[in-house]
């Protein structure tokens, strides 16, 4: 393959997940046009129409999807082999991509990522932030933070916290005018505030433990949120109950801003992993990342 030719499926790509011309351009630092005539070539040289254009956006022709399905992993893998080369040199330098679910970013990443910086001012941290399950290969991420009944066997999980316990909880106001739900089953007839998980299906099930049993509760929520701080927030301010780690409500317990509900009925299960793909080798920045966040991390917390 001819230089020219990686530079215009590199080009591709970056069109790909920016959406755009304009922004491809400016991450390539080559200007909209030159893209543009590196794109036309590229199809030239295929026979084949990758990409519709509009004012607005571009769109992947079917011809574009599968092109970009096949090339991300082998793009991914070229971008992995100089990064790996780059462990020659005196210290890590590179781009690391990191997928995180919300909580677990603001517990077990924001925290520590200024000092990972200073002590690797070489590399570049990409973080997304999103409660969807995904193939996080597939996608182009190196690691992925999520909770461990989301592992997936062809993965490494290390562990960054301990058990996590999802109780429901209502503000005063809300439990004078309302009551007190005895039972999960009684939830159904209060108003609860739930929160749809990206990527899947309806709301949320709240789950619940009894008798060595677990029990998933399906919920008409009087109001529904994708984001969990937000649906707890409503909570503080008598909308309902809400549903959440019992240490993201704890604060608001001991301000007496909610009352924590049906305790016998909640379980641990497995916290936040940080995960990574089984592979032979590791290139010198994913191992600084992760040899970091062992260190970093409170032992006490696992």
């Amino acid at each position: 393959m001819r230089g020219s030719e990686f530079a215009e499926l590199q080009g591709f790509m970056a069109i790909v997940e920016h959406g755009s011309f304009v922004r491809a351009a400016e991450s390539l630092h080559v200007t909209a046009s030159a893209l543009s005539q590196s794109m036309k070539n590229l199809e030239s040289r295929m026979r084949v129409q990758l990409l519709y254009r509009t004012t607005r956006r571009v769109h992947l022709t079917e011809a574009g999807e599968h092109l970009a399905t096949r090339l991300r992993p082998a793009l991914n893998e070229v971008s992995a082999a100089v990064a790996d080369t780059a462990q020659f040199s005196t210290r890590p330098h590179g781009r690391i991509h990191v997928h995180a679910m919300r909580l677990g970013s603001r517990l077990y990443l924001e925290p520590y990522l200024p000092t990972f910086l200073e002590d690797f001012p070489d590399i570049r941290v990409d973080v997304t932030l999103d409660d969807a399950s995904l193939d996080v290969v597939q996608q182009g991420y190196d690691f992925s933070i999520r909770l461990g009944e989301m592992l997936d066997q062809d993965f490494i999980g290390l562990p960054l916290g301990p058990r996590i316990r999802q109780v429901a909880a209502a503000s005063p106001s809300y439990l004078e005018s309302f009551g007190y739900p005895l039972t999960p089953a009684d939830l159904g007839q209060h108003r609860c505030i739930t929160w749809r998980w990206p990527g899947q299906p309806g709301s949320y099930q709240w789950e619940f433990f009894k008798d060595g049993q677990w029990q998933k509760v399906s919920l008409e929520g009087v109001l529904s949120f994708n984001d969990q701080s937000v649906a707890l927030e409503a909570a503080v301010r008598g909308a309902g109950i809400a549903f959440w780690a019992e240490d993201q409500i704890q604060p608001y317990v001991e301000r007496g801003e909610l009352v924590p509900l049906l305790a016998d009925w909640s379980a641990p299960f497995e916290g936040f992993y940080l995960c990574f793909p089984k592979q032979h080798q590791y290139s010198a920045v994913m191992r600084a990342f992760i040899d970091f966040l062992k260190q970093a991390i409170p032992v006490s917390s696992y």
